[in-house]
């Protein structure tokens, strides 16, 4: 994210928005309709909770519960901002399951390499959904562009993969798990932003663009749909700093639309129709020819498709 984006609406996005033990609290007040019941779930004192809730209330400038004899209620705006929260932590729970699988560990028994856009945007939430169903399956991450992922799988480092590209690597096998398009993006202020007319894919072909570097899926389906690029005008290795650039005010970048969502809904970017190439791709899970995943790696591939 960038500096600026992480400022809108005044001052840094921290100190704004409530910490997770916070909304956890609120959720835990909403579910069990009392402060006492809810403090014990979360591990401190009924004071402790009080004060909490009445500093989120102070952060946030509205009441968020009703305190009475017969328990706790959620006022309307406590209601909404718990369904605000729910995602939040949703999301923090997504965010801990990819973490906890970055760490090197020696007892891993399920090893998944990504290429980039499916590690930061889709992984996390199938490794949650695994460590539900396999709490005590430890799992490593390798996240790269889609060539690393079958480098890794080749060389017997990683037991499943998922890739971005047009093609299987050789020497491996797959199946597709989801679909994916890739969309133009420029910041606000960029011309482009004020066109009325779709982009052609001979301009978007010719214009230096914010790209992924060289062995990236996102890069290989656009190279192709375009029949060739020209000189990128910044080349990153990851699709965050893509997006970040592209916020910036850099250029235009092109970029998965699982990646963009929120900033598309911010106005932090803007979305640029295209017309005469086809910018839709396939997301696929990999493995060595011949070795179809089981246990946990088999597992995971089935949550892919839920």
């Amino acid at each position: 994210m960038s500096e600026t984006a992480g400022r809108v609406g005044g001052g840094m996005l921290a100190h704004r928005v409530p910490d997770l033990g916070a909304l956890e609290l609120l959720l835990a007040v909403a579910r069990l309709g009392s402060l006492g019941a809810a403090a014990r779930e979360v591990g401190i004192s009924q004071p402790a909770a009080s004060s909490r809730i009445r500093s989120m209330e102070r952060q946030l400038g509205v009441a968020l519960v009703d305190r009475s004899p017969r328990g706790s209620r959620l006022t309307d705006a406590g209601a909404l901002v718990t369904d605000w929260a729910r995602r939040v932590v949703e999301a923090a729970e997504a965010f801990d399951a990819g973490a906890q699988a970055l760490r090197d560990r020696r007892d891993s028994r399920l090893r998944v390499a990504a290429s980039m856009t499916i590690a930061e945007y889709l992984l996390p939430g199938w490794l949650l959904a695994l460590r539900a169903q396999r709490p005590d399956t430890a799992v490593s991450l390798l996240a790269g562009n889609s060539t690393a992922v079958a480098e890794r799988l080749l060389a017997d480092e990683a037991d499943l993969g998922f890739v971005e590209g047009l093609t299987v690597p050789p020497g491996l096998d797959s199946t597709v798990i989801a679909h994916d398009r890739l969309i133009v993006v420029v910041a606000p202020a960029h011309p482009w932003a004020r066109r009325r007319r779709p982009l052609a894919a001979a301009e978007l072909a010719a214009t230096p663009l914010i790209l992924r570097e060289r062995g990236s899926g996102t890069r290989q389906v656009l190279d192709a749909a375009l029949g060739g690029l020209a000189r990128p005008l910044i080349e990153l290795s990851s699709t965050t700093a893509v997006k970040a650039s592209a916020v910036g005010g850099a250029g235009p970048a092109v970029l998965s639309e699982l990646a963009v969502g929120e900033e598309l809904a911010m106005r932090r970017l803007v979305s640029i129709p295209v017309e005469g190439a086809a910018l839709r791709r396939d997301l696929r899970a990999v493995w060595p020819t011949g070795h179809r995943p089981t246990g946990p790696a088999r597992e995971l591939l089935s949550l892919t498709r839920g």
